[in-house]
């Protein structure tokens, strides 16, 4: 554990939900260019350290809150008429604390707030930080009056940059972002039942835990740590959360002390209906924290998933046909698949291959219409099963060329490999399978 002071910025981008929804690639290479071509090279220039990084937003160290305030106006003043991305900036100068790769403290916890508050292209500091600026740093700043920031003892002060008025953008965020064809959740902060600092940060673990885990799939988008940690301590409604959010899915969660036991619940909720899709409760004795918060974690990760991809191939089978873009009936096509007899995966494979027809583009498609394609060439009823063979490799190499984190598609080269006796390559691509989707 290390302990220093640092100046602290926070900053996220706005209305991720909805462009990962409106367009998951474009949105993925607008923000790899605005890290690679803007934001680090902003950071290194005035002699920052990027501590965490986010799908949505980063955590970055300073030595001076000078060269954090700097940075922060530079990369606003360079997003302003940006057509895709924009920011929400916070900056505190504060304790942090430094273990096991993260990053705790005041330091983060106040910037990070401070960036929850602020309007897309503004940089909100406190009031320690605006102290340690010169007059005519800190004259670039309008007072926002006292905050009473959530699990922040003080009220802070907080100064904004720039005049609100003056920050124009070409396109806004929807108050409540319509749900994208893909599906996504949000994980909400476990509640800490037993009013113990300790168990807070045992609830919090398990929370980004979580949150890391389900990030793995590629079958739906999870919401970032940053946007679910801002209904922490908040009396909600899960209906709103989800509309607000614009995700299908929601989990809850408690975590409950009592002696050297633990009890943790957590609940998959489908956010339009309110339903319960899943409800779990874990007993365990308190020998290890992290052991128990490991175990849960994978528990529960190795629930979420299969159960939402269940229920959306539930969803799919229900609607109809002319109703569904590529995504649905991908969906369809997976309803058929995971029967596995002959003409099941007939049915399947004109799904894919009529959904691919939608969406050439889309990764997870090229590797399940590989999966169908290599079990057909099992069955024994393909007129040629080398060219079956060869089409599920095409298949999964163009799911790859498409996102090389793609598991399925390395275990079904892993599979054919394996039967061609390439016996090297098979054992390459399986290890590749396994790190990606354990």
């Amino acid at each position: 554990m290390q302990r220093r002071l640092a100046a602290m910025l926070a900053a996220d981008v706005v209305g991720y939900t909805r462009l990962m929804g409106e367009g998951q690639q474009g949105t993925l290479a607008a923000l790899r260019q605005l890290r690679h071509e803007l934001f680090e090279p902003a950071v290194t220039n005035h002699n920052g350290n990027v501590v965490k990084r986010m799908g949505d937003g980063w955590i970055v160290e300073f030595a001076s809150i000078f060269d954090a305030v700097n940075c922060s106006q530079d990369i606003q003043g360079s997003l302003v008429n940006h057509e895709t991305i924009h920011l929400r900036v916070g900056v505190h100068s504060g304790e942090v604390v430094f273990e096991d790769e993260d990053v705790f403290g005041e330091g983060v916890n106040v910037a990070a707030r401070l960036e929850e508050l602020a309007e897309p292209g503004e940089v909100l500091i406190s009031d320690t930080a605006h102290n340690s600026l010169d007059g005519k740093a800190a004259g670039r700043f309008s007072n926002g009056g006292p905050q009473q920031l959530k699990n922040v003892v003080r009220a802070v002060t907080v100064w904004r940059w720039p005049e609100t008025s003056e920050i124009v953008f070409s396109s806004s965020e929807p108050e409540n972002p319509e749900l994208p064809s893909k599906p996504s959740i949000a994980v909400l902060p476990f509640d800490n039942m037993s009013r113990e600092d300790e168990q807070e940060y045992f609830a919090d673990g398990i929370t980004e835990d979580v949150i890391a885990g389900l990030s793995k799939y590629h079958s739906f988008f999870v919401i970032a740590r940053n946007t679910s940690f801002t209904f922490k301590g908040r009396s909600i409604d899960v209906k709103e959360v989800a509309a607000q959010l614009g995700v299908r899915y929601v989990l809850e969660g408690s975590v409950r002390k009592a002696g050297t036991r633990i009890r943790i619940t957590a609940q998959l909720i489908e956010g339009m209906s309110g339903n319960h899709i899943w409800a779990e409760k874990f007993d365990r004795h308190l020998e290890d924290i992290f052991d128990v918060q490991d175990e849960i974690t994978q528990t529960i990760v190795g629930v979420i998933g299969p159960e939402i991809s269940s229920h959306e191939r539930k969803r799919a089978a229900q609607q109809r046909p002319g109703s569904l873009g590529a995504w649905g009936v991908m969906q369809q096509g997976l309803h058929k698949l995971w029967r596995l007899d002959v003409a099941s995966l007939e049915a399947s494979i004109k799904l894919f291959q009529r959904a691919l027809g939608m969406d050439p583009n889309l990764a997870q498609l090229h590797s399940h219409l590989s999966f169908a394609l290599e079990q057909m060439s099992h069955s024994g009823q393909g007129e040629n099963d080398k060219d079956l063979m060869r089409a599920a490799q095409l298949h999964a190499n163009r799911a790859i060329e498409i996102d090389e984190n793609d598991p399925l598609s390395h275990a079904v080269l892993a599979r054919s490999f394996g039967n061609e006796r390439r016996y090297d390559d098979a054992i390459f691509e399986a290890k590749i399978a396994i790190e990606l989707y354990p």
